[in-house]
């Protein structure tokens, strides 16, 4: 199953990849050199279809837990200043994507979506330390009774040109759920109350829509 974020750019890469095989078939006789060409088509098909790859996740609804949005590495978990919306001390816990890792976006929590913006900028690499200030980025901000506000910023990396955001303020969303996509993107921030129980540690690989990141 694939992303829908990802039909245009599967098409297009299924027709370029159709063409240079053809195309070697037809007009190269040297059989290394058509042979290659073909192979690097193809590894290229297999790249895209392996990125925009959306697995089925079943998540265990749960208000009291905070799931992980996306599948990567923890890398970062540190007391910061949130300066967008809270303005005050978080306890934030990073995500980093490898360009291998699913790039879907889920909701980590049920509730009402109360902010939503999306931020142009930068393209830094997604573990630089002002990535999450200077980077292309959504902040999204959510709400339940049992954790109340807590905020999730997308953040795209070197490699990404698209962040997708279907958060809506005043929607309400459910655990688990597609929240977005970060084209060849990178890094997800969630920042915490102070005092919040985080039930990961630093370097865990964590799995999107599964894993509990914090519990109350």
């Amino acid at each position: 199953m694939f992303h829908k974020e990802g039909f245009f750019i599967i098409i297009f890469t299924f027709l370029f990849t159709a063409g240079i095989a053809l195309g070697a078939d037809f007009f190269i006789t040297i059989l290394w050199l058509k042979w290659g060409l073909q192979l690097v088509a193809l590894g290229l098909l297999i790249i895209v279809l392996q990125f925009f790859r959306n697995p089925k996740r079943n998540t265990p609804i749960n208000a009291d837990h905070v799931i992980a949005p996306v599948d990567g590495k923890v890398v970062v978990i540190e007391e910061v200043y949130e300066k967008e919306y809270f303005k005050d001390q978080r306890l934030m816990v990073s995500i980093f994507m490898s360009p291998i890792n699913v790039h879907v976006t889920r909701y980590a929590m049920s509730g009402k979506v109360l902010f939503s913006k999306y931020h142009p900028g930068k393209y830094l690499v997604a573990w630089h330390p002002k990535a999450s200030e200077e980077n292309e980025r959504t902040t999204i901000v959510l709400e339940n009774k049992s954790f109340g506000a807590i905020l999730y910023r997308q953040i795209a990396g070197a490699l990404a040109r698209r962040i997708v955001n279907y958060a809506q303020e005043g929607q309400e969303v459910v655990q688990g759920t597609d929240a977005g996509f970060i084209k060849f993107g990178s890094r997800v921030d969630l920042y915490f109350p102070v005092g919040t129980h985080i039930n990961v540690e630093l370097n865990q690989v964590v799995t999107g829509g599964i894993d509990v990141v914090a519990k109350k």
